[in-house]
């Protein structure tokens, strides 16, 4: 797949260089030397990458990048500049920017980047032609979950603070995993469930303490951000911190620097905080129950995770993933689903996202004896779904009846009525049937009502 890509710099020297250092097979490269010039060149090719200075004549690399993403909002825009702080490059990124890099660039550096969005962009180009995708043990090839994996790419190397948030089971400990890992420190990962801590012991937790500051305290210990110096902290479900303990992680997240409960000295850290959340925050701190500064110093970036529900396509993807790796893990040979099972699979509103499914697949992984999961060895919940329609219910009695050989006319019957009675609409009639829309024309196809 041939990717092009537009290079904007009013000094033919960086041009020269820039052009050679990125060209590569199946890589076609235009150059500008004026913004005017490349704005054209965005017009006419559609570029999937563009690489402009951040200060020109004509107009600022910004006002490009502005223009840019009103032509061809899918394409990857790189802001290069002598004049680097952590605080514009991520006000650049918010704005849309891909990446935001140093003048002047090391080209190992600059290929290193510059490669990943290449290979990005690749793989976009393969989710359009219907590929699957694996991002850093995130599994998804929906839409939503391509524009997720991008923002990843592009926050990763600049964000000293990020929040998460998504319903629970949705995978926000993942993406936090993902971001440390595309973040290129050399530290470790660490994390802290802030719904599992007992109040009293969240400050000897995150600051560390020495010995004798409290009863049973009979060494010194490092705190968790202590351990992620030059590396990243991870705080799981955030919302559920005590007050007085965001205040001290508030100063610590500004100052880079912490103080054991106990000692008087104070010490420096270099750390990237990861913070996860299912509550809405904005309402937390409406109620007094989250701090306002910290919350705004967390969201400098957000990523918001999307639920099962809104990407629905992603399912069948997914429940392969989960049987492969479950029979591995329990020795079996089991190749798939059984038809009756997928039904069952697909009418489920999944409430508890990915994890809910995860589990309902381990669960028949156990329990099934063939090579095939049946809907007998799925957990017998997904047969009671109570947010299930009308037509859900006739499926559960179908599924429930192992001697019924006519599953096929069924299914094809549930179809029917739902197009029916959404007029044709099939976007509709898919809400209706709790299935993407691409699994709804594949069920039409197959069963002649297209």
């Amino acid at each position: 797949m041939d990717i092009s890509i537009v290079i904007l710099d009013d000094n033919p020297g960086s041009l020269e260089l820039l052009s050679t250092a990125l060209a590569r097979e199946g890589v076609t490269i235009y150059t500008a030397a004026r913004p005017s010039a490349a704005l054209e060149l965005v017009r006419q090719h559609r570029p999937q990458l563009v690489l402009t200075d951040l200060v020109m004549p004509e107009m600022t690399g910004l006002d490009v990048l502005t223009r840019i993403m009103e032509i061809a909002p899918a394409t990857d825009v790189v802001l290069m500049t002598a004049h680097y702080t952590t605080e514009t490059a991520v006000e650049a990124i918010r704005r849309g920017a891909a990446d935001y890099l140093e003048k002047p660039i090391r080209l190992p550096v600059l290929r290193e980047r510059v490669g990943r969005l290449i290979d990005d962009a690749r793989r976009r180009q393969a989710l359009a032609a219907g590929g699957a995708a694996e991002f850093e043990g995130l599994i998804g090839n929906s839409s939503r979950m391509g524009e997720m994996y991008a923002r990843i790419r592009r926050i990763a190397p600049h964000y000293r603070s990020a929040l998460i948030q998504g319903a629970t089971g949705t995978g926000k400990d993942l993406v936090a995993r993902a971001l440390h890992a595309q973040s290129g420190v050399k530290g470790q990962y660490v994390v802290l469930n802030c719904s599992a801590v007992v109040e009293t012991l969240f400050e000897s937790e995150l600051f560390g303490h020495v010995k004798g500051a409290f009863t049973g305290a009979d060494r010194d210990k490092p705190g968790l951000i202590e351990a992620a110096s030059e590396g990243t902290l991870f705080l799981d479900e955030i919302g559920d911190m005590p007050l007085a303990t965001q205040a001290k992680l508030l100063r610590a997240l500004q100052n880079q620097e912490i103080q054991r409960v106990g000692s008087l000295q104070t010490k420096k850290v270099n750390v990237r905080v990861v913070a996860a959340t299912h509550r809405n925050l904005r309402q937390a701190v409406a109620d007094r129950l989250f701090r306002e500064d910290l919350y705004y110093r967390l969201a400098m970036v957000e990523i918001q995770v999307p639920s099962l529900a809104e990407r629905r396509e992603d399912l069948p993807l997914l429940i392969r993933h989960f049987v492969a790796r479950f029979a591995q893990q329990f020795g079996k040979t089991i190749r798939g689903v059984t038809p009756r099972a997928r039904l069952v699979l697909e009418r489920h509103s999944w409430p508890g996202n990915v994890r809910e499914l995860e589990n309902a697949l381990g669960h028949a992984c156990m329990m099934a004896e063939g090579e095939e999961i049946d809907a007998g060895d799925l957990p017998s919940a997904l047969l009671g779904d109570g947010a299930a329609s009308e037509a859900s219910v006739t499926v559960a009695a179908v599924v429930a009846d192992d001697s019924d050989p006519s599953l096929a006319e069924h299914e094809r019957q549930l179809v029917a009525t739902a197009l029916e009675r959404a007029k044709g609409n099939q976007s509709k009639a898919a809400r209706a049937l709790g299935i993407g829309r691409d699994a709804l024309r594949y069920k039409m196809k197959k069963y002649g009502l297209l």
